[in-house]
């Protein structure tokens, strides 16, 4: 069971290297680095996937699930606050929309 603790302690820790690394790549605002990017984040879910762990909450929010783009607002996303329902909307370059609640529902 050690063994299954340690490869997935190993796999968190990748995966949130990756999502650094996918984020410095955005940031650049190259169109072969956000390929890359993306490459990045494609390669942290199959990781998150094949040792059955999670991508961390904060992380998670920042992925789209159309086109697998790392969400940074203002490079490549909008943000919208809907302070009457307590969520914000990023909405992506290819038009998928992701709710974020930040106030706690009812």
């Amino acid at each position: 069971m050690k063994n299954a603790d340690l490869m997935g302690s190993v796999a968190s820790r990748r995966i949130k290297t990756l999502m650094r690394m996918a984020e410095e790549r955005i940031l650049e605002k190259k169109p072969a680095a956000k390929k890359l990017a993306q490459r990045y984040v494609k390669l942290a879910l199959k990781i998150s996937e094949h040792y059955k762990s999670n991508v961390p909450g904060d992380l998670k929010h920042r992925i789209c699930k159309k086109c697998g783009n790392f969400l940074v607002p203002g490079i490549n996303c909008t943000v919208r606050l809907v302070s009457s329902h307590g969520y914000a909307v990023y909405v992506c370059e290819c038009g998928n929309e992701e709710h974020v609640f930040y106030k706690k529902r009812r």
